[in-house]
This record gives structure tokens, C-alpha cells and sequence, in this order.
């Protein structure tokens, strides 16, 4: 089995347990300049969710993407981690290529898509998880958009 594949074979599942809700609510990036992060992702469109200064060594900022659950946040205080240290942040996206020319009319350097079908891919099924193209923010913190326009069994929670 692929690592992208959904099975139903139960004889290795470990007996149903209660489970808790758990959303990933957000991420947070190691930057080097707040003010220019934050000029820096307000421009790509997103939500201005909070600037909130505590003092003279605390600052969080958070933003939101279009449509996201997840937000982002970064500021003084908040990590250790060194700025740009974070890579593969994935956006997922309807149509790739619109998402790409979105960012490229908003100043954003846009790698080219890439299509990343195994080998052997009927052609036929479309790019859906496949198609990729990446760009960085100023502290090159790593950004992936990913063409999902079909989910594959198994991606949904169920109520």
C-alpha cells in the first residue's frame, strides 16, 4: 500500500477508544523582522487577526489565509527556533494555477508547477495532491501550494 492509500482492513487497528476534537488552530513562524512579516502576509490578502505587544520583549501577530481553520502567528517571544527555519507549509488550493498567479500579481516570487504524479499515474485522474509550486516569505520560510480538487477516501471526518 502507498502511502496516499485508505484502507478498510481492520486486523491491525488498535479497539475504538473515545476520542477528544483537536483542530489545528496555528503555526507558528521564527521571523527576524515582525513588521515585515506582517506587511509581508497582510499583502498576500490575509486576515489581520491580532497585534498584540506585552512589554518590551513580547509580540504576537496573527493572520489568517482565505478560507483557512489554521492561522499563522509570529512575533518577539514566541520561539526559539531560527528565523526562516520553517519549510512545507502546505496551502491547499482548487486550482493551482490561479492561486499561483494570484501571488505572482501581489509581488510574491512563485516557483513554476510542478507535477509530481509517480510514475506509472493514469494521466487521466487529474493532478489533485500532485501539483505543487512553492515560494518563500522574507525570512524564507518554505510555502507550498497543492492542487486538491478531489479528496482522497479516508480525508474526511465523518460526524
Amino acid at each position: 500500500m502507498s502511502s496516499t492509500d485508505a484502507s478498510s482492513d481492520t486486523s491491525m487497528a488498535t479497539p475504538a477508544q473515545e476520542t477528544v476534537d483537536m483542530k489545528l488552530e496555528v503555526v507558528t513562524l521564527p521571523v527576524a523582522d515582525v513588521d515585515r512579516a506582517k506587511r509581508f502576509y497582510q499583502g498576500l490578502g490575509w486576515r489581520l487577526d491580532a497585534d498584540i505587544v506585552a512589554g518590551d520583549n513580547f509580540r504576537v501577530v496573527q493572520l489568517t489565509p482565505p478560507q483557512s481553520a489554521c492561522s499563522i502567528h509570529f512575533g518577539k517571544g514566541l520561539t526559539a527556533s531560527p528565523p526562516g527555519s520553517v519549510d512545507r507549509m502546505i496551502l491547499a488550493v482548487e486550482d493551482i494555477d490561479a492561486a499561483r498567479a494570484a501571488l505572482i500579481s501581489r509581488g510574491v516570487d512563485v516557483g513554476e508547477v510542478e507535477d509530481r504524479r509517480p510514475p506509472g499515474a493514469d494521466p487521466d485522474k487529474g493532478r489533485s495532491y500532485f501539483a505543487y509550486a512553492s515560494f518563500r516569505d522574507p525570512d524564507g520560510n518554505g510555502w507550498l501550494l497543492q492542487e486538491i480538487t478531489t479528496r482522497l477516501p479516508g480525508r474526511e471526518w465523518e460526524d
